[in-house]
């Protein structure tokens, strides 16, 4: 049975990223912060302590599967900087912006950042319906309906952007025939992604969206 770091190895890896000892110990320091502040603040359910490893750092993790190879990565509803932050530190190489717009949330986060030191990452406190800008990389964990994200992601993301998003923990193959024909009406192109039951603490599915047009 996997622990802690094992989690985030093991994601990390699945998503061709790896991790050296200084990456690890940030990981553990976030985690540390999720469980003593953001918890205690309301970031997380109460119960999320036990399974911040697994439930959050690791899922947020897979994400990087997606990612750009360069450029700017925007968190849209980033709350306490899920997936955003675990990601940031996996690729120190790309700048990350957390945006949410709740004032509570995004002090944590802030504070969280203190700890950390992570000059590469922008909290902005902004709706993300608000925010304006091309981007290469967007993420969404849970912060939007499945139905609203193809136009954000037409919006926000510049030619041959990418954003992934967080679709589901269940085993059933998540029902994505609604979004599809938003995305191809966008000029765009979509992937559903499956992440191994081994990975994490079982099946997880994601969407990558690539903006192919202009």
């Amino acid at each position: 049975m996997k622990h802690g770091l094992d989690y985030a190895r093991s994601a990390a890896s699945w998503a061709g990223v790896s991790l050296d000892e200084a990456q690890c110990n940030l990981l553990e320091g976030y985690a540390d912060w999720l469980a003593s502040e953001a918890i205690p603040a309301g970031g997380l359910g109460p119960r999320e302590a036990e399974r911040v490893w697994d439930r959050h750092i690791a899922d947020s993790l897979t994400f990087a599967c997606g990612l750009p190879s360069d450029g700017v990565v925007v968190d849209g509803g980033t709350g306490v900087g899920l997936p955003g932050l675990p990601l940031a530190i996996a690729r120190p190489d790309l700048t990350f912006w957390l945006v949410d717009r709740g004032g509570r949330r995004t002090r944590l986060i802030e504070r969280a950042l203190a700890i950390l030191d992570l000059p590469e990452v922008v909290v902005i406190r902004r709706d993300i319906y608000d925010l304006s800008g091309r981007f290469n990389g967007l993420v969404f964990r849970g912060a939007l309906p499945k139905g609203e994200i193809p136009a954000s992601a037409q919006r926000l993301l510049a030619p041959g952007g990418t954003c992934v998003v967080g679709l589901s923990r269940r085993p059933e193959t998540p029902d994505v025939e609604e979004v599809e024909g938003m995305v191809q009406s966008l000029d765009m192109t979509m992937e559903t992604i499956r992440v191994p039951d081994e990975v994490l603490d079982g099946p997880a599915w994601l969407l990558k969206i690539t903006n192919s047009g202009n």
